[in-house]
Parts: structure tokens; sequence; C-alpha cells
């Protein structure tokens, strides 16, 4: 299954952005779904996971700010992004996990999508 993500792009602060990321399976398939970023010379973070049982994850700078869902009809996950912040400026991959469980390192995680990039203005 391959992944592809979309949406991002350049908004000012306090505006919002929906990332997608589309398969090209089901996504049944995939125990766990997940949003990472990077910014040059750090490692990917977490940002957001979601379980085939509707589990969640979000990294602490970015709650209540963003959700993750899953629509397994579409086969497509999404991160929607509101009240962005200059420090969300990264590149955004989504990621999917095989096995049970909801890891939050990058290296657990089996298929990667592209990246994209979000650019946050202040």
């Amino acid at each position: 299954v391959q992944l592809q993500a979309s949406g991002g792009g350049l908004v000012q602060a306090g505006g919002s952005l929906r990332l997608s990321c589309a398969a090209s399976g089901s996504i049944f398939s995939f125990n766990a779904m997940g949003w990472f970023r990077q910014t040059p010379g750090k490692e990917r973070e977490l940002v957001a996971s979601i379980s085939s049982g509707y589990i969640y994850y979000y990294v602490d700078s970015v709650k209540g700010r963003f959700t993750i869902s899953r629509d397994n009809a579409k086969n497509t996950v999404y991160l929607q992004m509101n009240s962005l912040k200059a420090e969300d400026t990264a590149v955004y991959y989504c990621a999917a996990k095989l096995a049970y469980g909801l890891p939050r390192h990058w290296e657990d995680y089996d298929s990667w999508g592209q990246g994209t990039l979000v650019t946050v203005s202040s």
C-alpha cells in the first residue's frame, strides 16, 4: 500500500490547513496511522496518531489545535491543523504501522508517504 500526502502550503499564523494522506489500498490493513513532522537538523517527530480502534495520541504542542481522523471508506487519514503557529513550520509526513500498538518513534512505522511542506508565516 502506498501513501500519498497532500494539503501543505503557506498560511499565516492563526490560520488553518488540512493535510490528507490517501492510501492506494485499504487502511484496514494498518493498525496505526500517524502524522510526523521534521525540520532541518531535527529528528522526525510524531505529531498525532490514530489506531484502528480509535485510540489517539497528540504531542503536547498541538493538543487542542490539531485533530487527526480517518475515513476508512476513502482510505484516507486527515490532519486538521488550526491556530497554526510559526513553530509548526515543517515537512509533514504520513505513516502507517501494520502491527498492534501506537508507537511514537518513526522507526516503528512501516510505510511512509512523501512529505508535504507546511509554512506558517508570523
